[in-house]
């Protein structure tokens, strides 16, 4: 795609996401850039400079998440690409933290917050030139791959504790596990690309909607995606970090992960409409195939993804009664 794209994204201030959106805008292209707070905007506006419009909304928060989406809506500037990349792992804690509505944060923040701001922002992207969207997932939504191996495996069951409304600690209604609330939560980013791909299609608007995963990235330094496990074992965050990246050479950096997210929002390899799961796999120790596969078994349930969705939509108006619930993406 040469020609200029507005990009709405989140999770742009650090990591993989800050490498793609520096990446997109030295190629010409308009950002909208959504950061959780003000030290997080004053970061990405340092790395940016002012030609990208930086607005906080904390994704922790779904009051801040309708806020800003009547503030977009109002101003009514359409979007080409609505790139859903922010993403919090709480790996190393042993008690579930809450978001500002009661609802533990790993599913809050990568899970319901996204999914609230694709139903209040599709007639924006419906407006956009030839629109697309874009989901971080990762590959340990497969407990078949290598990270969804280790420890207990992505499992949503019959999504037991969605259903039992605000309070659960585990969308599986099980005890609480920060490292399968993580892959739980990736799993859910799996059905709701499947599922949003699924609703357009019906209505006869159908779009290319790839959710992907990045493969195993560690960044160096105290910031960014992995700062809690850090924080709760910062020696054997270490250790971890120097055999995975430095011995084994397992994982990806993170420019290259954010040059294959850049390509995604823009690419004309990746236009085709409809629901797409990309992998940017190990094939061996110190190199990666960036391709279309298959989701695992659970993430092609599209049974669950509808329900998943129906459950989400269905608490997410529990814990705010005041607000509107959308219409745009009802089947």
């Amino acid at each position: 795609m040469s020609e200029p794209r507005h990009l709405l994204v989140t999770g742009a201030s650090s990591g993989i996401g800050a490498e793609a959106v520096r990446r997109l805008q030295t190629m010409g292209h308009r950002l909208t850039l959504l950061c959780r707070s003000e030290q997080a905007v004053a970061r990405t506006r340092l790395h940016l400079g002012s030609s990208a419009r930086i607005l906080m909304a904390d994704l922790a928060d779904l009051e801040a998440v309708d806020r800003i989406s009547r503030q977009l809506i109002d101003e009514a500037d359409v979007i080409d690409t609505l790139v859903l990349n922010a993403g919090l792992q709480l790996a190393g804690t042993r008690a579930p933290q809450w978001s500002r509505q009661g609802i533990e944060l790993t599913f809050a923040v990568n899970q319901l917050a996204h999914q609230r701001l694709l139903e209040h922002l599709l007639p924006l992207l419906r407006r956009g030139h030839a629109p697309r969207v874009v989901i971080t997932a990762s590959d340990v939504h497969n407990p078949l791959s290598g990270g969804g191996r280790v420890g207990r495996p992505a499992d949503l069951g019959t999504l037991d504790g969605l259903r039992s409304g605000v309070g659960f600690a585990m969308v599986d209604g099980g005890t609480f596990d920060a490292d399968k609330a993580y892959k739980d939560s990736k799993l859910c980013n799996v059905l709701l690309g499947r599922e949003l791909s699924h609703r357009l299609e019906a209505q006869g608007n159908p779009v290319p909607v790839l959710s992907w995963s990045p493969g195993l990235v560690i960044p160096r330094g105290n910031e960014g995606f992995f700062r809690t496990s850090r924080a709760c074992n910062p020696l054997g965050m270490r250790l971890f970090a120097l055999l995975a990246r430095d011995v084994l050479r397992l994982t990806e950096t993170p420019a290259r992960a954010g040059e294959l997210l850049s390509d995604l929002c823009v690419g004309n390899r990746w236009s085709d409409p409809g629901f797409h799961y990309i992998s940017n796999h190990l094939i061996r120790p110190g190199q990666h195939r960036f391709e279309e596969v298959d989701t695992s078994a659970e993430g092609s349930d599209q049974a669950k993804a509808t329900v998943l969705w129906t459950l989400s939509s269905e608490l997410m108006q529990a814990v705010l009664p005041g607000a509107q619930p959308s219409r745009s993406l009802e089947l």
